[in-house]
């Protein structure tokens, strides 16, 4: 019912029963009812169906990655921007804008193809001096060498700012995320990405249940701890990377989202990852609706809606630890 009414509400209203059928006839052919015009079969169908399906996609996707590295690391504040995704997929994206690299053939992806590489790049990074520096991985280590690799990333960038500040405007407005612009193609790549991931993540479910118990009991149950973390960590690091290489960075949904699925459904992640994309997309969706809307014609950057939003919730949690 949310997804219909975000589709719904815009510049011209569409009822819900409007766009059910305006989707039914898009699929079997069939003819439109005559009330509905035909302009706002082009505004469901090629504009507001494709925004608002990308920003489920999307919320479902950093927020699934959020609750993996929660348990993986065991850290309710963990994330894979904690270990620089989102400053990887950050320094592809500059080099797209600032230097003007163009890929050839696919030139139209070149943005997110750089953005999505950079970000998985970062985490394999992260992983591999972890390794070398603690043979253990220990969560310490890798998130701490994620901070120092994404200072290192995040310097470059602003030296990048510094010397091209005519493309500076896009770079921040790229980094605060939108959706505006954003078609069936973009859903056809995350889709798919975001899916499989989802199912591999799940089928993993017992795995991080045990390693939430801590890594010496996961090894003597018979979890192989380092493979485990590594493979987990990829998978959310590809979540977030593929989703923020199109649409920028979008913070704070994978960190609230995961906290309410354990507050009303436990703890188990069979339950908490898919319900966790439930939420997140959920969220993000109507964060997509306020930002679209609060100020329209004008548009609001996504990540200012989420921040707003998100940002109270971080000191709720320590409190609320703090206290029990």
């Amino acid at each position: 019912m949310i997804i219909l009414l975000a589709i719904g509400i815009g510049s011209t209203f569409i009822p819900p029963v409007d766009i059910l059928n305006i989707i039914i006839h898009t699929i079997t052919g069939n003819e439109l009812p005559p009330h509905i015009a035909p302009s706002a079969s082009v505004i469901v169908i090629d504009l507001r169906l494709p925004r608002v399906l990308l920003a489920f996609i999307v919320g479902g996707a950093l927020s699934a990655s959020g609750a993996v590295m929660q348990s993986v690391l065991r850290n309710p504040l963990a994330s894979s921007y904690t270990l620089g995704v989102a400053s990887g997929a950050s320094l592809g994206a500059s080099m797209v804008i600032f230097l003007g690299f163009a890929l050839p053939v696919i030139t139209l992806f070149t943005l997110p193809i750089l953005g999505f590489s950079f970000a998985l790049a970062t985490i394999f990074i992260v992983v591999a001096i972890s390794a070398k520096m603690d043979f253990g991985m220990s969560n310490h280590t890798i998130i701490l060498m994620g901070m120092v690799i994404s200072l290192f990333v995040n310097a470059i960038i602003t030296l990048m700012f510094a010397m091209f500040r005519e493309s500076m405007q896009r770079m921040v407005f790229w980094q605060m995320g939108s959706f505006q612009g954003q078609g069936w193609q973009t859903i056809a790549i995350v889709a798919p990405l975001t899916i499989l991931c989802i199912i591999l993540i799940s089928r993993r479910s017992m795995e991080m249940d045990v390693l939430t118990f801590g890594e010496e009991q996961a090894g003597t149950m018979g979890v192989a701890t380092k493979r485990t973390k590594t493979g987990l960590m990829v998978l959310a690091a590809a979540l977030t990377g593929g989703s923020i290489a199109f649409v920028g960075t979008i913070g704070f949904v994978d960190l609230v989202a995961p906290h309410v699925v354990r507050k009303l459904f436990g703890a188990a992640h069979k339950v908490v990852i898919p319900m966790s994309a439930l939420i997140g997309g959920t969220f993000m969706v109507l964060a997509d609706l306020v930002a679209r809307t609060v100020m329209s014609p004008a548009e609001l950057p996504i990540g200012v809606i989420t921040a707003i939003v998100g940002a109270p919730f971080l000191p709720i949690i320590y409190f609320m630890k703090r206290k029990r």
